[in-house]
């Protein structure tokens, strides 16, 4: 019997670190993302002035869009509102889609989902008149180039000096200006006509006025120094 006990001494303390290291029934632990009050679908890219729509308040919840422009273009419509509904859901990128391709908000009413399909063009044309306001009060600083007048070189003619000034805007003439002619009644008529012509062919390829074919002449020379020097 003495024998005995060193046996189920050790036999017990044998037993203790599996009692230690016994796996625990522990709990593990995530985080749940919480969900958007509002789903949203957008389209298109994201790229341009961004304009939101008027919020429009309807008995499924309320309505709201936001629009990107390239200039008067629509390239992409997110929501920011819309009822949490499943009609509502499938509507949207229907909507979205005509509204690409319509570039305005006379699209047609998505079945089954009128009330949100009124709202939604409702919103929508109220950011595209946002857009259209603020386009007419900020003109683009590249609506229209820089004028440059340059004045043509000075010819020498039997009747007297010849020589005119040319304003361009861009590669356009706008205005041709005598800086010198002849003192007489002929090239007072021919004028003009010259200039007349100068502005609707845009160039110095034009026709010689009758009874002035000297200044015509001249006139077409120092025109056309002034147009190669702006070209230089």
């Amino acid at each position: 019997m003495k024998r005995a006990i060193p046996v189920v001494v050790l036999s017990i303390a044998g037993l203790v670190p599996v009692w230690r290291y016994e796996p625990s029934l522990g709990t593990t632990t995530t985080e749940a993302s919480t969900p958007a009050s509002t789903p949203s679908s957008s389209s298109g890219t994201s790229s341009g002035t961004v304009v939101k729509g008027t919020l429009v308040n309807t008995e499924k919840g309320p309505v709201q869009v936001q629009v990107t422009f390239d200039g008067d273009k629509i390239t992409a419509v997110k929501m920011l509102q819309q009822p949490n509904h499943p009609q509502t859901t499938a509507a949207v990128p229907q909507l979205v889609s005509e509204t690409l391709e319509a570039q305005s908000a006379d699209i047609d009413t998505v079945s089954g989902a009128t009330i949100t399909s009124g709202a939604y063009k409702e919103s929508l044309q109220a950011a595209i008149d946002a857009n259209g306001e603020a386009s007419a009060t900020s003109p683009s600083p590249t609506q229209s180039p820089t004028s440059e007048t340059v004045t043509g070189s000075t010819v020498n003619t039997e009747k007297g000096p010849v020589q005119v000034q040319v304003t361009l805007e861009g590669d356009k003439i706008t205005a041709v200006k005598m800086l010198q002619q002849p003192n007489h009644p002929q090239t007072t008529a021919a004028v003009p006509q010259l200039v007349s012509q100068t502005l609707e062919k845009q160039s110095a390829d034009i026709d010689t006025v009758s009874g002035a074919t000297i200044t015509s002449d001249g006139y077409k020379e120092s025109l056309q120094a002034a147009l190669d020097a702006k070209a230089a």
